[in-house]
């Protein structure tokens, strides 16, 4: 979008009046969500599944209330990151450069694409992880092969409808194979489940765990991604107003909290009692032995090869789209520069993923963890342009929203700033 035709749109909404616009009927608000159901299958990756499984196995319930702040943080960030492209009539990064400049909307584009690469670095194990234990062989030979067919769907095209098509498959798949297992097992301690709800406190040494799994599954980045792809799916200013919005936002925060929490829960009861500490592709597979016996380790297999392939998917254009954001360039899927700069993310990843010693469940572990760096940056000029009366102008002013927001970033901020402490320590 250029500079002019943004100044037309911030003109048209600036002499606008908040009308009064009719909710959509249930069936229409299902036929709108879209953008939450991929960024769910982006998030529900392999790091989101190791994250889990490992606060599970080691914290048991204790940290289980970790969810209800996901929740929270999730909704806020996708309405704050919806609300500004819609009412402004520019994704995202396209408002932070119209509003405060080319420098700003770079540092977030450069600041996101950084934390999209370690993502995709944590797929790319996921997806070797996942073939060594379906098949047996080297994972680093297995994602080399799904790699292979992930650049196919790169250059195919309808890729947004594919991209949705799958995630949705790999989201139903979780939730059914992770909540069977929770059947099989009798399911949680409901005292002890009650009690991790209810006692919000940090087990020592806990905070680098913590901040992983907040960073996986409610983040600035998939709030921001979700902007652009807004685009695909056609959405308008009515569905800031109509329900689309708020529909699409708790379709994906619900269907991160069913697979994150039963996979936390699993942990807790199949792993914590040995105290068993994650390391390998086959004690994450452990998780399913109650329900699935010998078959654990395929199904576990396949669960992280198609989470992992699901995520990749989406999150190498979901890197090269916020990068091209902050330089102003194309940032439409089908758009070469998008689809060529994801097979080069792709490579690079690759590079790093392989030269890599440890178990893939560790990489993707530390790749995870280092996906929090963009929102800081991120998120700091989303809680400005939220609070804007210019971007608000002839609409009431969304108190409720700008509150949940700043609690949203300082609470993610703060627990950064107490994970970097517990790194540096643990260096010193």
């Amino acid at each position: 979008m250029t500079m002019s035709q943004s100044s037309v749109a911030t003109k048209e909404i600036s002499e606008s009046n908040e009308v009064e616009v009719g909710r959509l009927p249930f069936k229409e608000l299902i036929k709108r969500i879209g953008p939450g159901i991929i960024l769910t299958g982006v998030v529900i990756g392999p790091g989101a599944i190791t994250t889990a499984a490992m606060l599970g196995s080691k914290y048991g319930y204790s940290l289980l209330w970790i969810l209800i702040p996901i929740a929270f943080m999730g909704i806020s960030f996708l309405l704050t990151t919806y609300r500004v492209t819609l009412l402004t009539g520019m994704p995202s990064i396209h408002a932070i450069r119209h509003f405060y400049g080319s420098f700003a909307a770079k540092v977030v584009g450069v600041a996101t694409f950084i934390s999209c690469v370690f993502f995709t670095i944590g797929n790319i194990s996921g997806t070797g992880a996942g073939m060594n234990l379906l098949f047996g062989i080297n994972w680093k030979l297995g994602a080399l092969i799904m790699l292979s067919v992930l650049v196919y769907c790169y250059f195919s095209k309808n890729v947004y409808s594919k991209v949705e098509k799958v995630s949705m498959i790999c989201i139903l798949g979780l939730i059914c194979a992770f909540y069977a297992t929770l059947f099989k097992t009798g399911g949680p301690d409901v005292s002890a489940a009650v009690n991790g709800l209810t006692n919000w406190y940090f087990p020592v040494g806990s905070f680098v765990m913590a901040l992983g799994f907040i960073s996986t599954n409610a983040s600035i980045t998939t709030g921001l991604y979700g902007t652009y792809l807004s685009g695909e799916k056609k959405w308008k200013k009515e569905d800031l107003f109509n329900g689309a919005m708020l529909t699409d936002a708790i379709a994906h925060i619900l269907g991160v909290v069913l697979v994150s929490g039963a996979i936390v829960l699993v942990g807790a009861i199949v792993l914590n009692a040995n105290q068993t500490v994650i390391q390998t592709p086959t004690q994450m597979a452990d998780m399913l032995v109650p329900f699935m016996g010998n078959a654990a380790k395929y199904t576990m297999g396949i669960a992280l090869l198609a989470a992992a392939f699901s995520s990749l998917l989406g999150n190498t254009h979901r890197a090269v789209v916020l990068l091209n954001a902050g330089f102003n360039k194309p940032t439409g899927l089908e758009e070469k520069s998008v689809r060529w700069g994801s097979f080069i993310v792709l490579a690079i990843s690759v590079v790093v993923s392989f030269s890599y010693g440890g178990s893939p469940i560790q990489l993707i572990y530390l790749a995870n963890l280092a996906t929090a760096v963009a929102t800081p940056v991120a998120g700091f000029f989303l809680c400005l342009l939220l609070c804007r009366k210019d971007v608000n102008k002839g609409f009431k002013q969304p108190k409720l929203l700008q509150t949940c927001m700043i609690i949203s970033y300082i609470f993610t901020v703060f627990l950064s700033i107490l994970a970097l402490t517990e790194v540096i320590k643990k260096i010193m």
